[in-house]
């Protein structure tokens, strides 16, 4: 993992010496382990504290972490040591004589229990809503006409939040919306790009190329850049709020979760990272995302996870993603933007929310805050253990993570943890469960994923948390689908969406204009546009 900073000014034929590389496999759609894959390319260490990323150039070693080896093994953490020597490219005998690596603990042992009775989970108030019925929610068919409510972003004078010395990609023109956060983007273009993203999540196809342009997905990435900048790393927030663990590229899923949640700016959300890799909308996930960001700069959040790194999109599906459906350069200004996101939350002063755990090197929540952005995620050290360490239930405070990076802690780590910060809860995300939430022990952290049917492989819930004003706290899940479950279910959504297009019903004040048999669409969208634009000028 690299520790140089990404820089915005590059050209499509700027070599990727800058960017930290790994082994050139193909990894569209990969399905590999991601411990398995860095385990096996971290040097001989007593502790992966003092690992370093120097990495095979072989593609042998990435392939031996395939996804059906962990899942026969997700169960058991492994006892193999993790000083283990690691291949290299000089050494051709021990690419041969290199031990399998050991199972990821990245999958929880639920897995083989199955899933829980969910009608007890209803009757017991723990589970509120469960996606297994036609869509109820459908994405607006133009720009919202709900008001944003009440920012739930905590201001504090004087508050940590160094930024280092940075250079944008493309010049800023003055912003021209405040409810647009930072950039050159105007709202109407924001509500154009929303709307085309939508209509792509109901379209069950995955087309050769994304439906914004490429000057638009860098302006996209440059305004979102400037804005993550100017929230501090360690984000305050106030409840109510859904909190997202993650995503992987599962768009059609992400369509499904806000449905059910309520699409913006109906909830406050805080997503807890790794929206790219692993599925086949990379692109559309993590634009949706940056665009309701720009959107609601207040009521919508998205933390870093261990994902949004330079070295693990390259063998994780993200690069060549962005490499077959736009280009490279693409791929760099998107590296650029993860390394401005912001690593952690406090939800009313009580729930800590990060996406991976912990850190030996976290003693006051001053650390986080004087993380200096943009930055990558180095080898070592407080950043990579608050996206990459794990708990674990074993007698040791701190031991070497299996993965191969960070640690995994024990439960006097966050029972000292909760006392010393009057936290009640540790809220993260980064480990495969079988019901899409886990409390861990007396219920003082909780994993939430919520990539339902995770690569199409594990049959998992997706899980949302929902904290509510009284700090209450529920789950929502969303019912694991096969393919073809998916995209009838998508199918349903576009036909009511579509329904609510042509109908005069979607614009009432219109309605009593048209001739019988004609749609109010055309005329809705142009009062739409008209009023922002009024709305725009009047600002």
């Amino acid at each position: 993992m690299g520790q140089s900073h990404s820089k915005g000014n590059s050209s499509p034929g700027d070599s990727l010496q800058s960017y930290p590389s790994f082994s050139r496999s193909d990894t569209k759609e990969s399905l590999r382990s991601l411990r398995g894959s860095i385990r096996s390319k971290i040097r001989s260490s007593d502790s992966p504290r003092a690992s370093t990323s120097a990495l095979s150039q072989t593609e042998s070693q990435t392939d031996r972490s395939d996804a059906g080896s962990i899942k026969s093994a997700a169960s058991r953490r492994s006892s193999t040591n993790l000083s283990t020597q690691s291949p290299t490219a000089e050494d051709p005998a021990a690419k041969s004589d290199a031990p399998e690596p050991p199972p990821s603990p990245s999958l929880s042992s639920s897995l083989k229990r199955g899933h829980q009775d969910v009608n007890a989970m209803q009757q017991s108030g723990e589970v509120d809503h469960v996606s297994d019925a036609p869509p109820t929610g459908v994405a607006p068919v133009g720009p919202s006409s709900q008001a944003v409510g009440e920012s739930i972003l905590i201001k504090k004078d004087n508050q940590l939040n160094p930024i280092l010395d940075y250079i944008m990609n493309t010049p800023l023109e003055a912003a021209s919306s405040p409810g647009m956060g930072m950039g050159a983007l105007k709202s109407i273009d924001l509500d154009d790009m929303i709307s085309r993203l939508l209509d792509a999540g109901y379209s069950t196809k995955v087309t050769k190329t994304v439906c914004l342009k490429n000057a638009e997905i860098t302006a996209i990435c440059t305004a979102a850049r400037e804005l993550f900048l100017s929230q501090p790393a360690l984000l305050e927030l106030s409840a109510p709020v859904k909190i997202v663990g993650d995503v992987h590229g599962q768009y059609t899923d992400l369509i499904r979760l806000f449905e059910m949640c309520g699409f913006p700016p109906a909830s406050n959300y805080l997503f807890l990272g790794d929206y790219v890799d692993r599925g086949k909308q990379s692109l559309e996930t993590i634009l949706l995302l940056l665009c309701y960001k720009l959107k609601y700069p207040e009521n919508f959040f998205l933390l870093r996870g261990n994902h949004e790194c330079a070295n693990v999109t390259r063998v994780y599906g993200f690069y060549d993603e962005c490499k077959r459906r736009c280009n490279i350069k693409i791929w760099k200004t998107f590296i650029d933007t993860f390394n401005c996101l912001p690593i952690a939350a406090i939800v009313a002063g009580k729930i800590f929310c990060v996406h991976g755990g912990l850190s030996p090197s976290l003693s006051h929540m001053d650390d986080i805050r004087g993380i200096a952005r943009p930055t990558d995620v180095p080898d070592y050290g407080l950043l990579n253990d608050l996206l990459w360490s794990d708990p674990a239930d074993m007698e040791e405070d701190w031991e070497p993570n299996e993965r191969g990076v960070s640690y995994c802690f024990g439960k006097k780590v966050i029972m000292d943890f909760l006392q010393r910060h009057d936290f009640d809860l540790v809220c993260r995300a980064h480990m495969v469960v079988e019901d899409g939430y886990e409390f861990y022990q007396d219920r003082i952290l909780v994993t939430v994923f919520s990539a339902p049917n995770y690569c199409g492989e594990f049959d998992n819930w997706g899980a949302i948390m929902s904290v509510s004003g009284e700090l209450l706290c529920s789950f929502e899940l969303l019912k694991p689908l096969d393919s073809t479950a998916l995209k009838n279910h998508i199918k349903k959504g576009r036909n009511k969406r579509n329904s609510m297009l042509s109908s005069p019903v979607s614009c009432p004040l219109l309605s009593h204009l048209l001739l019988p048999g004609h749609s109010a669409a055309p005329l809705c969208n142009a009062a739409q546009t008209l009023v922002l634009g009024m709305t725009m000028l009047l600002s």
